[in-house]
């Protein structure tokens, strides 16, 4: 008995100790629905700051005392509490299937999908396109409805027209604001690069946000009235580094070439229509003196007849790679930093189309002061190399080229390096005839074109010690890059063929000019200051919290650069450096200022009512001093309604919210159309070849309108977030609005003797849009190791011109067609959809065939002239996108569709090279290609294309098309090395288009196809590593 009582008081003495010995907690934490392992799931003993993350296997460890709580949290998963109970607890965390608290970027801060009054859209890295992916807006491109991005075509860093909403102007930019990291950057690109977007590597970006209305948007003034993109890069990790390296190989092909005519077809054309010219086909025979017979149509006597078909002669499969390195953790165990390092090289489908980018990053988010000082400092970097090609010599060349003509010319009298070319003598000198060969035009030209550039930001956030509620924050960035581009021709080309009037022998009475034929150093620095101060405070009663912000923002943009241009001898063929003794470096100088006051204050009414006032007051140095200032006041309220008493008996709803908003932005950049000082009255110089006294410039007045103000955009919205049904079924928004935009700044025709110039920009008019967006989400399969999700958008937009003052049209100079110089397709015209062509009706018989100039004759006055034209809309106004996500186990499949029903395309190809005429020689003695009209590509009613025939809506085709983006498959390999996960992937990029469209491609932002550079089909195989 004495044993038992000695016993029981051992153990009541041990039982505290046991209780809080400290002992190693070690385990996995996966994915309840799908038991994947977590990475980087943060483990926090409750209480403490003593804590842990889980490796890429989803392993922890940590020493822990029995009865702690441990605290574990992951981005897109419910936070989950554990009770330390022994060495080994397995732990499985649910998604976080509500979203409301998903932390949202918005203009200077930070708000959630809860709290949000704006019509913002979020994409993250789960949301992102897959597969070949160079540029991060090839990462959004059919995510969010409202949003259409649309590349210039398949170059390696083809521009990209991001339109939100259609865009609220007709002659001033239309792209919108770009943020990256905190940074608004220029709309201008340095000198060799297209796409601004190529500075950030895609393998960097942790999430995107858009927004879109003005409510959202007027914070940023000035440059928001066509919506906001944000960009924000992944952070280092607290704890021990994490390592990621990836790799990808891309084989890409043409998809589709223009259906042009092969050799034997060409020549049975020409000997059906053309019979005159089949001395034309092909090339001399030097062992006979015989001319076609035309009673013989298998053979054309005295020539040799090749079978080249351009277009593959210029194009190639092309291989391209992209490998990316990153390190995430924490230096000193208390500064988290993330750093990447990328490479990539692209050959694009155009031979010697070629690019090459390295890009560096570091990202530092240490915390000072009792965490009262944020620091979050980031710099990333660029080199890159692109050789830019004649695109319109190749892509135009190889459609008109005669397919009966070589490619290379191995006779002893070929003076263009091995290249055929068709010559002529002429006034005793071998001129260049017809089309150049274009794969001449590609392998003599080398255009590198160089850029470094650096965006460096460093973000300072203190917390007030006496004032915890009150922050002051300051940010300082710099935007620089140095571009230099210079083109040189090699020995023998094309291009510096000319005649030498100093020899009298056609035998050497000509010239090459080998070497440097243009050159540009350009330097831009733009600097970025912004401070302001910040209040927060949580209180009791009906008023939950509020915040308000007030500061200030200053940009300068400085671009500052030379050239070196070129002429040649007109006696000599010689080439010479054009000099300017008035500007003996021929450099060039534009600088633009921006600065702004700006404010912000958020309300939250019985966590029910949300209220949001904004307020901005922007000055540009566009402006003269009068008309500086714009002032872009906001306002938007939103009411949860699922927090409503009556809401608690809809047990199926999680999430809904009603949002309205108004807000008014600015617009000023115009620098495109008329430079960086269209307000003041400036002389320049004339050029170096026309002065009246050799050596002294001649100064001419420059046009400009001292009364140009900003352009301004009104924009109403309503929007409702939803989320239904158990684990949030089905979720999304759906979002209205109707915008207005005054005093457009536009190019209009100006009255003689008034501007100095024929047309100047002017505020001018109004125009007005609405439409409306669904973005949807259904959670369609969650089971323990299958997922089914799909995703969808579409929106509407249409917009309107409904005041143009003195003018009703104002012509679209970006709608230029192939005939002539300065022929314009789209006017902006009053009454009609911006971008409208201004077309005839054609006529077609009762077969449905068309007849050659024959239009309607809609007035009925007996007279088909431009009366009887009439607006027909080019661009879209329905889009949408969609796609899937599946995993079963360890493998993974997505894909995903975008496209656009409506808008017309222009097809050019038809006007160049869809009549019968167009074969026959137009001041040479060389042949042209043409479309293949035995096939259906072109009709035989179309003889030629003078006089009205351009202007007709025969050429005008259907834009509706779907598009797959890609398709992507995965699967995971968690235990092939010890702490090594790997995921090895392979994707198809645009591997098909449904489209009636006879074209090449019928997604084209201008609607214009010619010379389009083919989107490239792709294959990528790749793995993605982390250790």
């Amino acid at each position: 008995m004495r044993i038992k009582r000695m016993y029981l008081l051992w153990c009541m003495f041990l039982v505290p100790f046991v209780q809080y010995a400290q002992i190693t907690v070690q385990g996995m934490v996966t994915d309840t629905a799908t038991q994947d392992p977590l990475p980087g799931v943060s483990i926090i003993i409750k209480g403490t700051s003593q804590g842990t993350a889980t490796d890429f296997d989803g392993n922890y460890l940590i020493e822990a005392n029995m009865g702690d709580t441990l605290v574990f949290s992951y981005i897109g998963f419910q936070p989950k509490e554990v009770v330390v109970s022994g060495s080994t607890m397995n732990v499985t965390l649910d998604e976080d299937t509500t979203l409301l608290d998903e932390v949202v970027v918005i203009g200077y801060g930070t708000t959630t999908v809860e709290d949000a009054t704006g019509s913002v859209s979020s994409i993250t890295t789960e949301d992102f396109n897959k597969g070949a992916i160079v540029s991060t807006d090839q990462l959004l491109t059919g995510k969010t409805a409202g949003v259409r991005i649309t590349n210039s075509g398949g170059q390696p860093d083809s521009a990209p027209n991001i339109r939100i909403r259609g865009g609220s102007s007709l002659t001033a930019n239309n792209n919108p604001l770009i943020v990256i990291d905190g940074i608004p950057v220029d709309n201008t690109n340095p000198a060799g690069v297209n796409n601004p977007l190529t500075l950030v590597n895609p393998n960097d970006v942790e999430s995107v946000s858009i927004l879109k209305d003005a409510s959202a948007t007027a914070i940023y003034g000035s440059r928001a009235s066509n919506g906001v993109v944000i960009i924000t890069t992944k952070k280092g990790l607290t704890g021990e580094f994490k390592f990621n390296f990836s790799s990808n190989t891309t084989v890409s092909t043409v998809g589709k070439e223009i259906d042009m005519m092969d050799s034997n077809r060409f020549t049975r054309f020409i000997q059906e229509y053309h019979p005159q010219f089949t001395n034309y086909l092909g090339v001399d025979d030097p062992s006979t003196d015989a001319e076609d017979d035309l009673a013989t149509t298998d053979v054309i006597e005295g020539r040799i007849l090749s079978d080249t078909d351009w277009q593959d002669a210029i194009y190639r499969t092309a291989i391209s790679f992209d490998h990316n390195f990153s390190a995430r953790g924490s230096i000193f165990n208390s500064v988290p930093i993330r750093m990447s390092l990328g490479y990539t090289e692209t050959q694009g489908l155009v031979k010697t189309s070629d690019y090459e980018r390295i890009t560096t990053s570091v990202k530092l988010t240490p915390r000072f002061l009792d965490d009262h000082l944020k620091v979050d400092f980031n710099a990333k970097g660029i080199m890159s190399k692109k050789n830019a090609i004649d695109e319109g010599g190749a892509l135009g060349g190889a459609v008109n080229m005669d397919p009966t003509k070589p490619i290379y010319d191995t006779t002893a009298d070929n003076r263009f390096g091995g290249y055929y070319q068709n010559t002529v003598l002429d006034g005793g000198f071998l001129s260049l005839d017809g089309q150049w060969n274009p794969v001449a035009i590609l392998m003599q030209r080398y255009r590198p074109e160089r850029v470094s550039k650096i965006l460096a930001n460093m973000e300072l956030d203190y917390k007030m010690h006496f004032m915890p509620e009150l922050r002051a924050v300051a940010n300082i960035g710099v935007e620089a890059s140095k571009a230099k581009v210079r083109e040189e021709y090699t020995d023998n080309s094309l291009a510096t063929y000319r005649q030498d009037d100093t020899a009298v022998d056609p035998a050497d009475n000509y010239r090459f000019n080998p070497g440097v034929n243009y050159r540009e150093n350009q330097d831009i620095v733009n600097k970025t200051l912004e401070a302001y101060l910040a209040y927060e405070k949580d209180l009791e009663g009906a008023i939950t919290n509020f915040d308000v912000q007030a500061g200030y923002s200053y940009q300068n943009f400085r671009n500052d650069g030379n050239k070196e241009e070129y002429n040649y001898d007109t006696a000599t063929g010689e080439r010479f450096l054009v000099f300017d003794p008035q500007n003996p470096t021929n450099r060039y100088f534009n600088e633009l200022n921006l600065q702004s006051f700006f404010g912000r204050g958020n309300i939250n009414l019985y966590n029910k009512y949300l209220l949001t006032l904004s307020f901005r007051a922007d000055a540009s140095s566009l402006f003269s001093e009068e008309n500086r200032w714009g002032y872009f006041p906001a306002a938007a309220f939103a009411w949860k309604i699922y927090e409503e008493d009556f809401m608690e008996s809809a047990e199926f709803v999680n999430t809904l919210k009603l949002r309205l908003g108004w807000g008014r932005t600015g617009q000023q950049d115009i620098t495109g159309a008329v430079g960086y000082y269209p307000s003041l009255p400036l002389f320049e110089a004339g050029s170096v070849t026309s002065q009246y006294l050799q050596g002294y410039a001649l100064y001419s007045a420059r046009p400009y309108n001292s009364d140009l103000t900003w352009e301004k955009a009104e924009t109403y919205n309503a929007g409702l977030d939803f989320g239904l049904f158990q684990n949030n079924v089905l979720s999304g928004s759906f979002d209205i609005y109707y915008r207005t935009t005054s005093d457009l700044l536009a190019t209009v025709p100006v009255a003689p003797g008034q501007a100095l110039t024929s047309s100047f920009v002017k505020n001018v008019g109004e125009t007005e849009s609405k439409g409306f967006e669904v973005n949807f989400n259904v959670r369609a399969l969650t089971k323990d190791n299958m997922s089914l999700e799909f995703y969808g958008n579409t929106s509407y937009n249409r917009a309107e011109v409904t005041n143009l003052e003195d003018v009703s049209r104002i012509t679209a100079s970006e709608s230029g067609i192939p005939t002539g110089t300065g022929v314009n397709l789209a006017y902006h015209a009053v009454g009609y959809q911006p971008y409208s062509a201004w077309v005839f009706r054609q006529l077609y018989d009762t077969e449905g065939n068309p007849i050659h100039g024959a239009f309607a004759d809609f007035n009925g006055d007996g007279t088909v002239d431009n009366d009887d034209r009439y607006y027909r809309s080019l661009r879209p106004n329905w889009t949408f996108g969609f796609g899937f996500n599946f995993n079963y186990g360890k493998f993974d499949l997505s894909s995903s569709f975008r496209g656009q029903f409506g808008g017309q395309v222009y097809n050019s190809r038809r006007l160049t090279s869809g009549w019968t005429e167009s074969a026959i020689p137009n001041n040479s003695n060389s042949l042209s290609n043409v479309l293949d009209f035995y096939g259906g590509a072109a009709d035989f009613n179309f003889v030629d294309v003078r006089g009205n025939v351009p202007f007709s809506d025969y050429y005008l085709e259907d834009a509706t098309f779907l598009r797959c983006e890609n398709i992507v498959l995965g699967y995971r390999l968690d235990d092939a090395l010890p702490n090594v996960a790997m995921r090895f992937y392979g994707a198809l990029n645009n591997p098909f288009v449904i489209t009636k469209y006879d074209g090449q491609d019928p997604e084209n932002f201008n609607a214009i196809d010619n010379n389009f550079y083919p989107r490239p089909r792709s294959f990528t195989f790749g793995v993605n590593v982390d250790f």
